[in-house]
């Protein structure tokens, strides 16, 4: 007979396993939504149905779509059943939305609009960084370049010290509305990131631009720090341009 210690352990994998269980849920579904494949007011399979079709449990299926609830992708009300919603409800920003756009081709519209919002959030904390920025936070910028130059871009660890670069900047802001962006931007940064090497590796070194941006906020040059942050999104939004598979001609023709 299991004793109390053994049961607790088998409890927690169990619990586990579900949690893993329904994120993929989450993902798979999410992933299908931001494609287009369910669109805006399409109503997903009820409860009984899509557990039964995936071979999952009722509870995992219900807590996969409350997940997608709270990032704005769907809403859920009695005798209507689960409705995907109009994408101005989708939180944009949100890290697992971003990461589920990414798993495709996005469309030129949701990469221009999205390079939009870092230009206009990006150079104004930069600015501000260069007035407010304390010495830790400088050292925090030195020591994400020094991880950028020593991991490049190609790897995780270096994309994570580019992330840190972004958030230090934002931090340094002191504003707390800018610094709440943080988690989104930096999700925005990785995803573009890595999506500019999917088919190819990186064409230029970006880490000069970071570090004239690094400088300027140093100096305490708001001026200079916003025009190098700004000139430093120019720059990642070509290089992303740049990156795009070719479009396949009309007509097939070879």
């Amino acid at each position: 007979m299991p004793n109390k210690k053994t049961s607790a352990k088998a409890n927690a994998r169990a619990r586990r396993k579900s949690l893993r269980l329904h994120g993929t849920i989450a993902r798979d579904l999410g992933v299908l939504i931001v494609s287009g494949r369910y669109q805006p007011g399409d109503i997903l399979n009820g409860e009984i149905d899509a557990s039964d079709r995936l071979q999952v449990s009722r509870t995992a299926y219900r807590e996969a779509v409350r997940i997608l609830s709270a990032k704005g992708l769907v809403e859920s009300r009695p005798k209507v059943g689960t409705r995907v919603s109009p994408r101005v409800r989708w939180h944009m920003l949100d890290p697992d939305v971003l990461s589920w756009i990414f798993e495709f081709e996005p469309d030129d519209t949701l990469l221009s609009n999205l390079f939009e919002l870092r230009k206009i959030v990006e150079p104004e904390a930069a600015a501000l960084a260069a007035v407010r920025r304390s010495d830790a936070e400088l050292q925090e910028m030195e020591k994400a370049l020094a991880g950028m130059a020593e991991h490049t871009l190609a790897s995780e660890a270096g994309r994570l010290a580019d992330q840190e670069f972004h958030s230090a900047v934002l931090r340094a802001s002191r504003n707390a509305f800018i610094v709440s962006l943080t988690s989104g931007v930096g999700a925005a940064i990785s995803w573009t990131t890595i999506f500019k090497q999917r088919h190819n590796p990186l064409r230029r070194d970006p880490i000069p631009d970071h570090a004239r941006v690094y400088e300027a906020v140093k100096a305490a040059d708001p001026k200079a720090a916003h025009a190098a942050m700004l000139n430093l999104i120019d720059l990642a939004q070509l290089d992303t341009a740049n990156s795009r598979k070719p479009k396949a001609k009309a007509g097939g023709g070879k």
